[in-house]
């Protein structure tokens, strides 16, 4: 099967995202397939091997801020407009880009949605002509729903059928102001027809976005998220007469509040406070990028007046192999987000290191931990409930380690990269030999 994935870049910033879309990628390739990935906007930040070798980046990040920009920059020199989208300049603009906020690309995303009549029409028309001169795809891949505006495009010129997988985009939609964000999603609920199948990674993700874009249920797969197990599966044994080493709580995602970790230090200090745990630790590891940094020094502080700060560890931006070790130095895992969390990749590299994991009662985390039988769970946005969920199993050995045999197993049987793989390529092959979608909209 020749698949074309199409999937942005962050430039200088993991993305779980851009993890996903590589992993399947090497998966299909290891399948026998033919996968082509082609990056968008910046080049891709990954702790493992690219699977975009030799590809192009389209829709140049430079180009893109530019044609938004006005009329004139939109019909700058083809030679101009070539040297803006060098990987080696883009790369560059990589290295100092900081997260975006929603509200600061908000113009740019209704534009982007509006795909050949938004002002990077230029870009939709380079890609097309460049998939038109390629073996012809038996399927297009979108990365996630922000890129919808390219479907009916993509589908015409290339002739093709279109899926775009989803991925906690509602967030992000729902960060934006408020003219913005009606508009974002009253386009969406119009064009979702010009893809022929939406996945989404849990199914409670899956039923959210099916009534916020009007779908039809049978217009959404469900395939959880799968990891490359490569390096998780030999765990170093400790040498004989080495103690073990303190208990620590982990938690690796971003550095931020959206994922909770103002939450986990919070309850980390009652743990503390109750001292039923002799020497506890709290292991903080995940991307801090600019926009994050005067957080993670308010929590620093928050530990500093409470005596705890030397009791805490930060492991910022670390590659595959760092991870992996830090992830195995814990004891307990918890990335305690209280927003609509689509999935959460961060579960399952805890789990495959054979951590158990403690997540609030919300979003996806319900169903992951029933399916795996890998943690407990919590209250949302209560530290008092966390500490007292993460103190249970701290304190009952044999638990934890029922738990950690069932994570291990769990990700092995059903979250390996190869299982999301095959999964993703059955739901491929259902699309290209059934109906495209026509009427199968719900109405509201």
């Amino acid at each position: 099967m020749n698949i074309i994935q199409i999937t942005p870049g962050t430039g200088g910033a993991y993305c779980g995202n851009c993890i996903r879309d590589n992993a399947l990628v090497s998966e299909w390739r290891r399948l026998g397939h033919s996968p082509l990935m082609l990056p968008m906007y910046l080049p891709l930040k990954l702790d493992e091997s690219p699977a975009t070798a030799g590809a192009p980046i389209f829709f140049s990040g430079i180009n893109v801020y530019l044609a938004q920009r006005g009329a004139l920059l939109r019909a700058m020199p083809p030679w101009l407009h070539r040297f803006l989208a060098q990987p080696w300049l883009l790369k560059l603009v990589g290295r100092l880009a900081a997260k975006t906020r929603p509200d600061e690309v908000a113009d740019l995303t209704i534009s982007m949605l509006h795909g050949e009549h938004g002002n990077q029409a230029r870009e939709l028309d380079e890609l097309v002509a460049w998939l038109k001169d390629q073996p012809k795809p038996d399927i297009i891949v979108l990365s996630n729903l922000l890129l919808m505006g390219l479907a009916r495009r993509l589908r015409q010129g290339v002739g093709a059928p279109v899926v775009c997988l989803l991925a906690g985009e509602d967030t992000f939609l729902d960060g934006l102001p408020a003219p913005q964000r009606s508009e974002a999603w009253k386009i969406l609920t119009e064009i979702t027809h010009d893809a022929d199948l939406f996945v989404a990674p849990s199914r409670y993700f899956a039923e959210r976005m099916a009534g916020r874009l009007r779908l039809a249920p049978d217009r959404i797969r469900v395939v959880p998220l799968g990891i490359n197990l490569t390096g998780f599966d030999a765990a170093p044994s400790r040498p004989v007469g080495v103690r073990p080493p303190p208990p620590a709580v982990g938690f690796f995602a971003r550095m931020c509040r959206e994922k909770g970790l103002d939450t986990l230090v919070e309850a980390f200090i009652r743990l503390k406070q109750r001292n039923r745990v002799p020497g506890l630790r709290l292991k903080i590891g995940g991307s801090c990028g600019p926009a994050d940094q005067r957080f993670v020094a308010d929590l620093r502080h928050r530990l500093g007046d409470a005596g705890l700060l030397g009791d805490v560890d930060f492991y910022a931006n670390l590659d595959r192999a760092a991870k992996i070790n830090f992830l195995r130095s814990l004891t307990v895992f918890s990335v305690p987000a209280a927003y609509g969390e689509a999935f959460g990749l961060y579960l399952l590299e805890a789990m495959a290191a054979g951590v158990p994991v403690v997540q609030p009662r919300v979003a996806a985390f319900p169903e992951i931990i029933e399916a795996s039988g890998a943690g407990e769970l919590c209250e949302p946005g209560d530290p008092a409930s966390l500490a007292e969920a993460l103190e249970k199993l701290l304190l009952d050995p044999a638990r934890l380690q029922a738990l950690s045999t069932a994570a291990k197993r769990a990700v092995a049987e059903h979250y390996s990269a190869r299982r999301m793989a095959e999964e993703m390529l059955e739901a491929f092959t259902a699309v290209i030999h059934g109906p495209r979608p026509g009427a199968a909209r719900v109405s509201a």
